[in-house]
C-alpha cells in the first residue's frame, strides 16, 4: 500500500482517508542495548565509543512476538526510534554497519506484519552525557567539553551520576543548562553566534548539522525501497539553546527544577566560578524557588585540559587584570544581523529545509516529519512555498500536570497555554480537548494544509508512588489514558503514543531517567500464551477506530464506559472500495452489533475488521458499534457530589436564614 498526503489527509491507493495510530518503538532505544546503558546504571558510562544498539527496540528474535501484540491492539503506526550515538559513536564518520543491518531487518519485518514506519532520530536535551539521549559523546570532545566534569560544574544533571532518587521530570532543565545550551546553540546558530570556534576547521555548526545528517543517511541508504517507510523526523524535540536569550543575566527556558543558573552563571560555573543560583521546587499550581544554594566547583572546569570556554573565546564575557569575570556581551543571542531573532524562522526552518534536501538525494519520496521546541513552546516556523514541501506537522502533547507530578486527578489540572487552573471532570476534557484542536490550528496557520501526527502522547505508568503497578490496579492509568485518548479523537488526529518499552520493569521504568510510560511491561506478562499479557490500561488503549474511510471524516467517539463506538462520515464520490474500521476483539470478547444509518456493513472478528459500505444518497452516513451483549456498566460512587451539593445547600440555608 502506498501512502500520500492529500491536503491535510493521508490517503492509500483508493483515496480513502487513512487514520494512522500507533506507538514510538521503543523507550528505552534511547541507551545502549550492550554494555546496559539503563541510566541507572554508572559503570562503563564513559565508554562511549565502544557501546553497542543492537537490540534496540528488541532482539531480532523477539521481534515477530512484539509486532503481533501491536497488531493485535490496532496500533500499526511506528515512530521508529533511533539515535544518531547509535549510528555513529566510534567517533566521526565511523557508522556501526552492524547496527545498521539489525535496524534495517526489524523495519523489514515490520512492513511484512502490515506496519507503517517513519525513523525517528531522537534526542532529548542533546545527549545522554548531557542527561539525556541522541547525539555520540563525541560531539561535546570535539569542542574542548568534558563529559566527566558535567557534575561538578552544574553543566548538567545526570542520572548515572546524581544517582537515586533522580529528581522527578529534572531532566528536561538541562536545555538550559551549559552542556546542552552549548551544543545546540553550535548546532543551530554556531556561525552567527560562535564564528570563532571551528571543529578541524570547519566552523561548528556547519561541521555538526553535516556529520548529523550523513549518520541519518545511512539509515535512508538501507529502507528508501521499502515502501512502508513514509519518512523521517528532522530532529526530537529541537531545542533552541541559548539562541534568543533576551539577557545572560535572566534564566532561559520555561521549565525549572533544581538548581537553575543564569546562562552566565553556567559559563562561570563552566570555568570553576563558585555560583549561588536559585533553587526551584514543582508543586501543583507550578514550580516556586524555595531557596538558593552555592555551587561551588572547586577550581574544577567543564573543559578538557588546553581548552576554555568557548564563549569566552568568542568575546561573550571575559576575565579582568583582577581575575575576575564580567559579562561583556549580556545581549550576545538576542540579536543576529542586527534584528532580533526568532529561532524558528531564523535557525529551526534553514536546517529543516538542509535536512530534508539531504535525506531526499537518497529517499526522494521521503516525507518529513517537522516538530518544534517542545519545552520552551517557542512555536513551529513560518512555512513558504519556497520551504521544503512533502511534510507534516508532528508536535508532542502530554497533559503537563500529570507527565510531570505523576499524579492524575479527572477534575483538576492546568492549561498549559495560561498556566491557569481547570476544574471539573467535563472542564478538564474540554481542556484537553482545546490543547490539541490548538496543535491542529497552529499548523493551518503556519504551514498551510498538511497532515497533523501527534509524534507523542502518554502517560506515566508510575502514578501514585507506583501503586497501581504492586496492586495491578490500573484505574487511575486507564483514567488517564482515556482522557488524552479522548481529546485526540475529538480531534480526528493521527498519533503515536509515547511508548512501548519490550524490556521495561516496574522498578526501572523504560531504563531512561526513571520514566515509565511504556504500554507494556515485562513485569505485567504473567500470561505468555495471551497476546495481551503485558499490556498497560488496555481497556483505554485498544479502542476501535475508522482506519480507512472513503470520504471526509466528521466525527468520531468512543465510550469506554458503554464500550459504545460512533462513527460519522461524508462519502467521497470518487472512491469506490469501503469504509474499513479496526474493532477490537479485545474491546468485544462477545461479540458486537452494528447500526447504520444506510448501506450495509460486513463483520471479520478473525481479522478485527469492520467493512462499511455507503449508499449515494448525500447525508452524512453513521455507524455504531455496541457491545453484544450489552455492557455491564457499574454504578458509580457519587458521595463525593454528594457531600458537595449538601454542603452548598447548607452554606445558602444558612445566608437565607441570616436574611430573614
Amino acid at each position: 500500500m502506498t501512502i500520500k498526503i492529500a491536503g491535510t489527509f493521508f490517503k492509500d491507493d483508493e483515496g480513502r482517508v487513512l487514520h494512522l495510530r500507533g506507538v514510538n518503538l521503543g523507550g528505552s532505544s534511547k541507551v545502549p542495548y550492550t554494555p546496559n546503558g539503563a541510566t541507572y546504571l554508572r559503570e562503563h558510562f564513559y565508554e562511549h565509543r565502544t557501546v553497542s544498539f543492537i537490540g534496540r527496540p528488541f532482539p531480532l528474535e523477539q521481534a515477530d512476538e512484539h509486532l503481533q501484540r501491536l497488531k493485535a491492539w490496532g496500533l500499526t503506526f511506528l515512530r521508529f526510534i533511533i539515535t544518531w550515538e547509535a549510528i555513529e559513536h566510534a567517533g566521526p564518520g565511523i557508522y556501526d554497519e552492524a547496527y545498521l543491518d539489525y535496524i534495517t531487518e526489524v523495519i523489514k519485518k515490520a512492513g511484512e506484519h502490515g506496519f507503517v514506519i517513519f525513523i525517528d532520530p531522537h534526542q532529548d536535551v542533546w545527549s545522554r552525557f548531557s542527561g539525556g539521549d541522541g547525539a555520540p559523546g563525541w560531539t561535546f570532545e570535539k569542542v574542548g567539553l568534558n563529559i566527566e566534569t558535567f557534575k561538578e560544574t552544574g553543566a548538567a544533571i545526570v542520572h548515572q551520576t546524581h544517582g537515586d532518587p533522580f529528581p522527578r521530570m529534572v531532566w528536561p532543565t538541562n536545555n538550559s543548562k551549559l552542556a546542552a545550551a552549548t551544543l545546540f546553540t553550535l548546532f543551530f546558530g554556531g556561525n552567527d553566534f560562535a564564528p570563532a570556534t571551528q571543529i578541524d576547521g570547519i566552523p561548528a555548526q556547519d561541521y555538526l548539522q553535516t556529520h548529523y545528517l550523513n549518520a541519518v543517511k545511512q539509515v535512508a541508504m538501507r529502507v528508501k525501497d521499502m515502501p512502508h517507510v513514509l519518512g523521517y523526523d528532522s530532529l526530537n524535540e529541537p531545542s533552541h539553546g541559548y539562541i534568543g536569550a533576551a539577557n545572560l543575566t535572566e534564566f532561559v527556558g520555561r521549565l525549572k527544577i533544581g538548581a537553575c543558573p543564569t546562562p552566565y552563571q553556567s559559563m562561570l560555573l563552566g570555568m570553576g566560578h563558585k555560583q549561588t543560583v536559585g533553587e526551584w521546587t514543582l508543586t501543583p499550581l507550578g514550580a516556586r524557588q524555595t531557596q538558593e544554594v552555592t555551587i561551588d566547583p572547586r577550581g574544577t572546569t567543564a573543559w578538557l585540559p588546553g581548552y576554555e570556554c568557548l564563549w569566552k573565546q568568542n568575546g561573550v564575557w571575559d576575565i579582568d587584570s583582577q581575575g575576575q569575570p564580567h559579562l561583556l556581551r549580556p545581549h550576545h543571542f538576542a540579536k543576529a544581523h542586527g534584528r532580533p531573532i526568532n529561532f524558528g524562522h531564523d535557525y529551526l526552518r534553514p536546517f529543516i529545509n538542509r535536512y530534508a534536501a539531504g535525506i531526499r538525494e537518497v529517499h526522494p519520496n521521503a516525507i518529513m516529519f517537522v516538530e518544534a521546541d517542545a519545552i520552551s513552546d517557542s512555536g513551529i516556523p513560518q512555512w513558504g512555498k519556497d520551504d521544503a514541501q512533502n511534510i507534516v506537522y508532528a508536535p508532542h502533547w502530554y497533559d503537563a500536570l500529570t507527565l510531570l507530578t505523576k499524579q492524575f486527578r479527572s477534575g483538576f489540572t492546568l492549561d498549559i497555554r495560561n498556566m491557569r487552573p481547570v476544574v471539573g471532570k467535563e472542564a478538564v476534557q474540554k481542556a484537553f480537548n482545546a490543547q490539541l484542536k490548538h496543535r491542529k490550528d497552529e499548523a493551518q496557520q503556519l504551514m498551510g494544509d498538511v497532515p497533523v501526527v501527534i509524534g507523542e502522547v502518554g502517560i506515566p505508568y508510575d502514578l501514585n508512588n507506583k501503586r497501581g503497578l504492586y496492586t495491578g490496579d490500573y484505574r487511575q492509568q486507564v483514567a488517564a489514558m482515556n482522557a488524552s485518548m479522548t481529546a485526540l479523537e475529538a480531534n480526528l488526529l493521527n498519533f503515536t503514543l509515547w511508548n512501548y518499552t519490550a524490556d521495561n520493569t516496574h522498578e526501572r521504568g523504560d531504563l531512561w531517567n526513571d520514566e515509565d510510560l511504556s504500554i507494556f511491561s515485562e513485569d505485567d506478562r504473567r500470561n505468555p500464551k495471551n497476546i495481551h499479557s503485558g499490556g498497560r490500561a488496555l481497556q483505554a488503549v485498544v479502542r476501535p477506530y475508522a482506519r480507512a474511510t472513503a470520504g471526509t471524516p466528521v466525527r468520531m467517539s468512543f465510550n469506554i464506559e458503554t464500550g459504545v463506538f460512533e462513527y460519522i462520515f461524508r462519502h467521497d464520490k470518487t472512491v469506490l472500495a469501503p469504509t474499513e474500521f479496526f474493532i477490537p476483539n479485545y474491546q468485544y470478547p462477545q461479540g458486537y452489533r452494528v447500526e447504520v444509518g444506510d448501506g450495509e456493513y460486513e463483520i471479520q472478528r478473525e481479522t478485527q475488521t469492520l467493512l462499511y459500505r455507503h449508499t449515494d444518497i448525500d447525508v452524512p452516513h453513521f455507524i455504531r458499534v455496541l457491545p453484544d451483549p450489552a455492557r455491564e456498566i457499574k454504578p458509580k460512587n457519587n458521595w463525593r457530589k454528594m457531600l458537595v451539593a449538601a454542603s452548598i445547600g447548607y452554606v445558602a440555608w444558612r445566608i437565607l436564614r441570616r436574611k430573614r
